[in-house]
């Protein structure tokens, strides 16, 4: 039988830069769930930025937690979901300022959480002209490329793991203490491939709930906003290019990191082909950034197990 709603359930937001995405997305939320506690995350932008979330935080009745510094979306999730906790929750829904689920969509996510504690759930995304955004990832252990199921192919016996996008996502206290939280060394991008993998190591299953929905804003943080193209933030393909070297080096063994850093040149202009090819005549930016991605991932994926982000600059 289907839970209601409960004080043990809270959504936690990473925000950057994003206020009016939260007031747009988020505040629907939190009106139709009154009973959940929503706790933001803010990494500091600026102080103009800090003011507005202050305030709109202090009006929506959200607590709000504050970063001096931008200490990514890994570190962020893990802020929020420990003082979560602390507020004694049992369920997490993570979600991002981009991003709204209607009630009966939360629920049916939370049920499937209360009904198996060791599942990780997400609903099937949408943009807002109706199509499909995520419903289910793959992520190719030969080379490290990345699609949706929908376009897996069952016959190529292409080694391959799911992953669940961490754009909307339940899971409970149980599972995320087993899994031991994100990894903040990612920063940006690949966190959540690197989380489903730990999920699953650690007894946990993962699901797309095709019954549920959400919608994604296609008006995201990290696009190029000037831009009318699809051209992508200088972040974005920094850090999808260097995560795809250290998800490599952290989870997979030395013959598929081997592979995927044979593949990091092609695999990081097929990233770049995500923003259009209009980029490569602007070598300073984009081009550049996945430059120095593939730089840092090597580096990344030639370190000795165990070592840090600080092993890099000695």
């Amino acid at each position: 039988m289907p839970t209601n709603m409960d004080s043990r359930l809270a959504i936690v937001v990473v925000n950057y830069g994003s206020h009016r995405l939260l007031e747009t997305n988020i505040a629907k939320v939190s009106a139709h769930t009154p009973e959940a506690a929503v706790i933001i995350v803010d990494n500091f932008s600026d102080a103009g930025e800090r003011e507005a979330i202050c305030r709109l935080a202090d009006r929506q009745g959200w607590t709000l937690l504050t970063s001096s510094t931008n200490i990514g979306f890994g570190g962020g999730v893990n802020m929020g979901v420990s003082a979560a906790i602390e507020c004694g929750a049992q369920r997490f829904l993570l979600l991002n300022p981009d991003a709204s689920i209607g009630r009966k969509d939360l629920t049916a996510l939370q049920d499937a959480v209360a009904a198996d504690p060791k599942a990780m759930v997400s609903p099937r995304i949408f943009r807002t002209d109706g199509t499909v955004w995520f419903d289910g990832s793959d992520v190719y252990l030969d080379n490290g490329e990345t699609r949706s199921t929908r376009r897996r192919n069952r016959t190529s016996g292409a080694r391959l793991r799911p992953w669940l996008t961490g754009a909307c996502l339940m899971i409970s206290r149980e599972l995320w203490e087993l899994a031991g939280g994100f990894n903040e060394e990612y920063f940006l991008y690949w966190e959540d491939v690197d989380f489903s993998f730990r999920v699953v190591a650690a007894g946990g299953n993962l699901r797309v709930l095709k019954g549920a929905s959400a919608i994604h804003d296609e008006g995201g943080t990290h696009l190029e906003r000037s831009h009318q193209a699809r051209a992508k933030s200088t972040l974005y393909y920094y850090y999808n290019v260097r995560n795809r070297l250290l998800f490599a080096a952290l989870n997979l063994p030395p013959a598929d990191v081997a592979k995927w850093r044979r593949t990091a040149i092609p695999a990081a202009y097929d990233i770049l082909l995500r923003g259009g090819r209009r980029q490569f005549f602007r070598p300073a930016g984009a081009v550049l950034a996945a430059a120095q991605g593939t730089r840092d991932g090597w580096k990344l994926s030639k370190r000795p197990p165990g070592l840090g982000e600080e092993s890099l600059h000695l």
